[in-house]
């Protein structure tokens, strides 16, 4: 099952240049701004920045569809041709994330809070 898609990250380079870029852009603070990663909220929106993205296969922006069991979701794609890029992995407070390819070379991120 999914809420539909309530985050997105950017992989980038310069993490204090996309910071001031989307600060600009969005028109907020940054709710989480450490080395490793920068998060916005804004317009029912999670905006994150990753200075670490390319290194984990991201080509461009990954959208992240928000669901109640990761794991169940991940293997669904999985057998549906989708390519492993990033298994679940916590993020912090029980967060899990995932990315796959699908077979045109498109990412697809997948997110579960903890309370689903």
């Amino acid at each position: 099952m999914t809420a539909g898609l309530q985050t997105i990250i950017y992989p980038v380079k310069d993490l204090a240049r996309a910071k001031a870029l989307f600060g600009a852009l969005l028109g907020v603070e940054p709710y989480a701004d450490e080395p490793y990663y920068v998060g916005f909220k804004a317009a029912g929106q999670d905006v994150g920045l990753d200075p670490n993205g390319h290194a984990k296969g991201m080509t461009g922006p990954v959208p992240y569809w928000h669901v109640t069991d990761l794991r169940e979701r991940l293997a669904a794609l999985l057998a549906a041709g989708a390519e492993l890029l990033q298994d679940a992995q916590d993020v912090g407070g029980g967060r899990l994330i995932a990315f796959v390819k699908d077979p045109d070379g498109n990412l697809v991120g997948l997110l579960q809070d903890p309370s689903a």
